[in-house]
C-alpha cells in the first residue's frame, strides 16, 4: 500500500465517524410511554 491510499484509508475512517454523529438520528427505541415509579422511597431525614 502506498501512502496516500493509508491517507485515504485514515480519511474514509475518520469521515464515518464524523457522519455517525452529525448525521440523522437512527434510534429505534420502543414507544413506551410514561411509566410509574416502582421503587422504594427514600428514609425520612430526622
Amino acid at each position: 500500500m502506498t501512502v496516500l491510499e493509508r491517507v485515504q484509508e485514515m480519511f474514509d475512517y475518520l469521515w464515518g465517524g464524523v457522519k455517525r454523529i452529525f448525521g440523522a438520528n437512527d434510534d429505534e427505541y420502543p414507544d413506551t410511554g410514561v411509566q410509574p415509579f416502582e421503587g422504594d422511597r427514600p428514609k425520612e431525614r430526622k
